[in-house]
């Protein structure tokens, strides 16, 4: 059989045997792979053994270093650089209301009909909750937040953020909680459900909910807003704002929020809405003192650029997830 010549590390030769033999030991041609371990491979050209080689030896490295998910130290290195806060009793509080003028634009009816146990549970028609105007004239499900001014960290709650499922649409429509707070997604419904959140940096899941069962998942890094779909009913869909500290809130019925507990400081306020996007405005507190901020969107408004990245809500397979209580 024809043998070439390797120059061995060590400055000898030996012998390897002809890549096109009937058979073609590995550990005779690579270096630190035992004779012994038995690896043999069939007739392959050269050209493609020398290749996989390449890409082996390249691929094997150095065994100390592991790969990192993308952003995960950069992430946790951010977090770190701000020291803790300790509350001094000084905090202060942002109110507001976050007005509508204008003639509301009608709301699409949510058409049920693909799931008989979605409809059953509704007396009437069920309408979109992408723009919810209040008889006083506010807007609903406006996600209110601190952007930037914030120089402490934050310690994560220990309650855990709830998602509910009742009627075959997720309450709340918008909600509010920390990176690696627990997220608990529930459902009322006597029917199967499919939760899919799609954000952009975290880890996108997609798990089926049958009625009863409880998922307990978690975002480890600050993202806002992240779409939450359901691959069963195509209707539903709310929107999680992950953030960094919790100096948030929605606005409710009335369109009102709240934000306390704020070190006195300057800040910037952010008003997200799902159809209407972003506004900021600039507000310092003072030691225990209490400010009202308030924000106005119009019907004829365009979509105004927004400091939060939002993915579209799409409906496309994923992911397995995590558990199941």
């Amino acid at each position: 059989m024809k043998s070439y010549q390797r120059l061995d590390p060590l400055g000898g030769k030996s012998q390897i045997p002809n890549p096109k033999s009937e058979t073609f030991r590995i550990s005779n041609f690579v270096p630190g792979i035992s004779r012994y371990a038995g690896l043999v491979f069939r007739t392959f050209p050269a050209g493609v053994i020398i290749g996989l080689l390449l890409v082996f030896s390249a691929a094997c490295g150095n065994p100390d270093e592991i790969a990192e998910e993308p952003g995960e130290t950069e992430t946790t290195e951010v977090a770190s650089a701000k020291p803790p806060y300790s509350p001094t009793g000084a905090e202060a509080t942002i109110t507001g209301k976050v007005n509508f003028e204008g003639t509301p634009p009608k709301m699409a009816r949510l058409m049920m009909d693909s799931d008989a146990a979605c409809a059953a549970m509704h007396k009437g028609p069920v309408f979109s909750e992408q723009v919810v105007v209040n008889p006083n004239g506010t807007l609903k499900n406006v996600f209110i937040f601190v952007r930037s001014g914030l120089n402490y960290s934050f310690p994560v709650p220990s309650e855990p953020a709830v998602l509910d499922q009742e009627g075959c649409i997720y309450k709340p429509h918008v909600l509010g909680m920390m990176a690696n707070q627990t997220l608990r997604v529930t459902t009322q419904d006597q029917t199967t459900h499919n939760v899919h959140p799609i954000p952009k940096i975290n880890r996108e899941w997609n798990e089926s909910q049958p009625p009863g069962v409880v998922l307990t998942k978690t975002f480890t890094r600050p993202e806002q807003m992240i779409p939450v779909v359901c691959n069963q009913h195509s209707w539903m869909k709310a929107y999680i704002g992950v953030l960094d500290h919790p100096f948030y809130a929605v606005t409710d019925q009335n369109g009102s929020f709240t934000i306390s507990g704020l070190p006195p400081g300057e800040y910037e306020i952010e008003a997200w809405h799902e159809k209407y996007q972003s506004q900021t405005q600039k507000v310092t507190v003072g030691a225990k003192e209490s400010k009202t901020l308030d924000f106005t969107y119009r019907a004829d408004q365009a979509y105004g650029p927004s400091s939060l990245k939002m993915m579209p809500a799409m409906v496309a397979p994923c992911c397995n997830g995590d558990k199941h209580e």
